[in-house]
Parts: structure tokens; sequence; C-alpha cells
């Protein structure tokens, strides 16, 4: 069975990858750089919260799946399996040359036979400039592919096992191989050519984050109208299948879906104008959550506002580029005093001291444990999670 080294493999992406295919019994190393991460993974302690994780972990750990920071680990490999994405900068310009400086940093531990698979979001051209970088290292052609992960968090290893895996490789032989190996953990391989895979991952993301923002607009433009936009929305979807697909507001929030929309404006070369409309709508809307808690409660100096979630997204622990924060900020920047309160994280607010506390509440992220509660103070909640009646 191949031996496979998953660079990056105690992330969101990594861990859930590396365990499905560690209960197929490939022989799996986790390499990261985060020696705390490592800790918790060999003491049995996922880091995060991932559905299934627990048990699978249980099994093979120390067995099949093993978890260093030795990067000398590369050179006993038959795959190197590459989660590091493009990530933008201040400017929302994709920072390329990140993923190649990592990719350079393993580089002399690596060979030509082995497989090299790219797993996370990149921009379109990536693969063909690392497939040139190898190619003048080892003097050969690379076997190399691009093999997407399409994953909801939390829901990683589900979605692995039941998800079509897209494929695409520089050669037919690099192609095969890691066909060969997404076989055995998902039901069906589609097949693409690599900048045909790179585009297909940035359009999805940025597919979802377009459906956000066109429901954040009417969201923020009934509101502002002293109108109700959940009781239109109710009206036009209620047993009408063409609006099934129509998203509800809420804050659009996470590692990816903005980071992707501006990496495909740049690629479109800044001219991808509903991608940046969907920017600033999605991240306005902190800004119209506040304003509209002004108009319930007036001034917003020396209030105590409870924020009720503080993670990107419901029941889970990730705070990464979530919104909530840039409501934060924007409450303090009116002088209030923010009691934020998530039941995920730790070193925030009981729930229910923020809620006997508060002069006025706003719903951050609509985690389960806010779903029964009655609020008796002004509220704002984009989500109609507490189903507002006028």
């Amino acid at each position: 069975m191949k031996r496979i080294c998953i660079i990056g493999g105690c992330g969101h992406v990594g861990l859930p990858l590396g365990l499905v295919l560690a209960e197929k019994n490939f022989v799996v190393t986790l390499l990261d750089i985060n020696k705390y991460t490592i800790d918790l993974i060999n003491n049995k302690i996922v880091p995060f919260q991932e559905d299934g994780a627990v048990e699978i972990l249980n099994q093979v750990l120390n067995k099949n799946l093993f978890v260093t920071a030795d990067k000398e680990v590369i050179k006993e490999q038959d795959v190197i399996i590459f989660i590091t994405g493009t990530p933008v900068d201040e400017h929302h310009n994709p920072k390329i040359h990140e993923v190649m400086n990592v990719i350079e940093k393993y580089m002399p531990l690596m060979n030509k036979e082995q497989l090299i698979i790219l797993r996370s979001t990149i921009y379109p051209g990536t693969t063909e400039i690392i497939e040139q970088k190898f190619h003048r290292y080892f003097n050969a052609t690379p076997k190399l592919a691009f093999c997407p992960e399409r994953i909801l968090q939390g829901k990683g290893i589900e979605e692995i096992k039941s998800l079509p895996q897209i494929v695409s490789a520089v050669s037919d032989e690099a192609g095969k191989e890691a066909a060969g190996i997404f076989s055995k953990i998902a039901p069906k391989i589609i097949h693409l050519e690599p900048v045909e895979a790179e585009l297909s991952k940035l359009m999805l993301n940025t597919w979802r984050y377009l459906e956000f923002a066109i429901a954040n607009q009417f969201y923020m433009m009934v509101e502002d109208k002293g109108l109700d936009f959940y009781k239109i929305y109710n009206a036009m979807t209620e047993d009408y299948p063409r609006a099934k697909s129509f998203c509800r507001a809420g804050l659009a929030a996470g590692p990816c879906l903005f980071k992707d929309t501006m990496q495909l404006s740049a690629f479109y070369r800044n001219q991808f104008f509903l991608g940046q409309s969907a920017m600033l709508v999605n991240e306005g809307l902190p800004n119209f959550l506040v304003s509209q808690l002004e108009k319930k409660v007036g001034s917003l100096k020396n209030k105590k506002v409870a924020l009720l979630g503080m993670t990107f997204k419901a029941n889970n622990d990730d705070i990464r580029e979530s919104l909530s924060f840039k409501i934060k900020k924007e409450l303090e920047f009116k002088l209030a005093e923010v009691l934020p309160s998530d039941p995920y994280l730790k070193e925030t607010y009981k729930l229910e001291d923020a809620l006997a506390e508060c002069d006025a509440v706003i719903l951050g992220v609509p985690h389960k444990e806010y779903l029964n509660l009655k609020i008796y103070k002004p509220y704002v909640d984009c989500w109609n999670v507490w189903k507002n009646e006028r």
C-alpha cells in the first residue's frame, strides 16, 4: 500500500483527508510545523470540530497514521500531498509566492518518482508554474496533480467519502496514479485539465459567495425601509420550486469564499464586477446590523451589547475571517461595551451572563444553542432565528 505524506496535515483540510486515507489502509504521515497540534493529535485529541474524526483517529493512530514535525520523513514517501492554498494580500491580490515558498522548502527532500498532489485552492496557472519549477529541479517531467478539496468544514470526512473528486494532472501517468488513490475513498472521479480544475474550485466558492450577496442585498434593502425581509422571503419561497435554492441572509465569512472571489477577480484583470459588488455587500452587512441596532436603541455609547456567536459559521469552533469580529469593532467604534459570547470558544461570556448584563443583542452566528432562546431586549437577527414579530 502506498505511503502518503500530507504536508500541513494537521489542519482542517489535511486531517480529515489523512484519517480517511488511513481508514482505507494507506500508510499516512501527517507532517506539520505546529507542534502543539501535533501533540494533541498524538494524544488522540482532535484539535477542532470534525464529525467522526475521534472515532477514526482512535482506530488508526500509530498503526498506519503517524503525526510528526520531522520533514525528513518526506524522503520515504510514495506520494506527497501539499495542503497549501493561495492567500490574498491586503489589496486582494493573490500571493502565489507563498505557495512557491512552501514547495521550495521541501523540494530538496523529494525525488522525481514521487507523486505530488496539490490539494488546496490555488490561483489559475499555479500548477503549471510548479510543474516548470520541478522540471528544472529534477530535469524530468514531474508526476504532478491538482486535486482540489470541496468539503464543508466540520463535515470533511463525510464529504470526502460522498462527493465526486476532481482530478487533474500534468501527465497521464500522474493523473492515473492520483485517480487510483482517490478512487479508494471517493465514489466518482471527474477528470479536468489543471487550469480547468483550478478555475472550478474558485468558481464554486465564488458562486456561493454571490448567492449570499444577493440575499444580503435584498435583506438590507427591505429592512432599511422598515419592512420585514423574511415575511417577503417566506412568501417568495413557500411551495415555489424555482426559489428552492434562494439563500437566507447571513454573514458570509470564513477563509475561502471572500478570498476565492478576489482570486477570480484578479484572474479576470479586476473586471469581475459581480464578485467585487458581492464583496462590498457581504463585507458591508456587519456595519448595517450595527446601524439597525442604533435605530432600535438610539446612541450605543456606554450601552452593553451582547454579541452572540464569534465563529465564522454555526456549530463550529473556527474563527478564521469571522465577520462577528467586524461587528465587534464597529460596536466599539460606537463606544459600546461588547459582551462576546460563544459556546464553542473559551474566554467569552457565558450566555446567561451576557444576556443578563446587556442592553441589546446582535446575533452574529446562529449556533444551535441559540435557536430556542427568547430574547426580551432589543435585538438584531439577520438570520431570522428568533422570528421577529413587528
